[in-house]
């Protein structure tokens, strides 16, 4: 199991105080893109998924955000395994 299984794992069993730098690891081993305007937010989307994801950057990021971001990455891993 490499870090980013590791991390979107842990995300899903503990969805608190995580940063925006560890969600850009598991869309970075996933496929998933990563916007960024130089705003608060970063979009987080994919070519296979219809839905996007806005997060705002503040740390930590609310548990709700990490609760969408984990159904955004087990869409992409269902539609792309």
């Amino acid at each position: 199991m490499n870090t980013a299984a590791k991390l979107l794992e842990a995300m899903r069993r503990h969805p608190l105080d995580w940063r925006i730098e560890q969600l850009h690891t598991v869309a970075k081993q996933l496929g998933i893109d990563v916007r960024s305007h130089g705003g608060s937010h970063q979009v987080f989307s994919h070519a296979a998924v219809l839905d996007i994801l806005s997060v705002p950057a503040h740390r930590p990021i609310k548990p709700v955000y990490i609760r969408q971001f984990v159904a955004l990455c087990d869409q992409v891993k269902e539609l792309t395994l």
